[in-house]
């Protein structure tokens, strides 16, 4: 069997959360696990951390799964409905929906439900993703107050820039400014304004990133943070070659051995998610030392250098990313963000996930 894995450490995922707990320790939780957990497992993510009162995902299908791993609490759509077939089902699951279009409200309004259905409406205030623009909030509320479909309202957004210097101040303003002559709950803080600014913490927060033991933030690390990786990408070495001064190594020989260099090939490429722009230094740990990768990243395999890892040998243990070796970090080398990364290996089907408790 092909030796790479991702092991998923469910104690730091329940520890994580309870990170989150302490920051925001008067909202509830909504627990963001989209993109398969943002590639940890679904079901078994739900399961280690059930006592959530929200799990936010994108798709029914999602939701039945969650349903069958015995998760009773509120399960949020955060796009909503994508056609108006889907509405019982929604019913039938006793789910939330965010509502950001017309045409959703309309699919609303055109069915008779026996059970009505908590709804989280999403205001656009700046990130122009997402969401009804501000200056019809109080139509909106109006139309739905008078909904016989509609069992209660949450008021909702999202930040743009809340892992940025430029902050949340302009978007919150924006959203007190139109919300604060309701008093329904309201739900704002992603992973990134939950753990910056206090007052986005308001009834809800949604935590994604931070529970995967990543950071949202490019100057603040995850061991600040102090939340633990639950992600660690395992392969070995499946061969070493021992090269000489002014040798290139791998496609378009973009690294030339400046001396006799000792370097393993590890089974492990960007066809099972790990990126194919990690610049060559890029760390990665090795036979319990931290090394550097080298070349270009293959499909299937990438290049280590060995030069002062004597006792590394075929069958070394090897890890991209985890407990050594953080995720963001290898991001950075590769011009993008953890969550990248994380959701990558939902998208390859060639790495299988292996929980461990502790």
């Amino acid at each position: 069997m092909r030796p790479i894995k991702a092991c998923i450490n469910l104690s730091a995922l329940t520890f994580n959360l309870q990170v989150v707990k302490k920051i925001a320790k008067n909202s509830k939780i909504m627990a963001v696990l989209k993109a398969n957990a943002y590639g940890h497992g679904l079901v078994e993510t739900v399961k280690a951390i059930k006592s959530v009162e929200g799990i936010a995902i994108l798709t029914i299908e999602e939701a039945v799964k969650i349903r069958k791993a015995g998760f009773k609490n509120t399960i949020l759509l955060l796009e909503g409905l994508f056609g108006a077939e889907d509405i019982h089902e929604v019913e039938k699951l006793n789910l939330n929906l965010t509502l950001h279009n017309d045409q959703q409200i309309e699919y609303l309004s055109e069915v008779t439900l026996k059970n009505p259905i908590n709804v989280h409406l999403k205001i656009n205030t700046g990130m122009n993703r997402l969401g009804f623009p501000p200056d019809q909030v109080d139509y909106l509320i109006e139309n739905l107050n008078a909904n016989p479909n509609v069992s209660g309202i949450t008021l909702m957004t999202h930040f743009a820039t809340a892992d940025e210097k430029e902050g949340i101040t302009k978007q919150l303003d924006c959203f007190n400014r139109v919300t604060n002559n309701y008093n329904f709950s309201s739900s704002v803080a992603n992973s990134a304004a939950l753990y910056k600014f206090p007052e986005a913490r308001l009834d809800w927060v949604r935590p994604g990133i931070l529970l995967y033991g990543a950071s949202p933030f490019d100057d603040i690390s995850a061991k600040k943070i102090a939340v633990k990786p639950v992600m660690s990408l395992i392969s070995k070495i499946i061969a070493i070659q021992n090269i000489k001064k002014a040798q290139a190594v791998g496609y378009g020989n973009n690294f030339i051995a400046k001396e006799d260099m000792r370097i393993g090939i590890v089974a492990c490429g960007y066809g099972d998610g790990y990126p194919r722009h990690a610049k060559t230094g890029t760390p990665i740990f090795v036979h319990n030392k931290i090394t550097k990768t080298i070349g270009r990243v293959s499909m299937d395999m990438l290049y280590v250098d060995l030069s002062e890892i004597d006792k590394a040998e075929i069958g070394s243990k090897v890890e991209m990313w985890g407990s050594h070796i953080s995720v963001d970090e290898v991001a950075k080398n590769s011009g993008t963000v953890g969550y990248e990364l994380l959701c990558n290996i939902s998208a390859s089907t060639r790495v299988p996930l292996e929980y461990i408790d502790g």
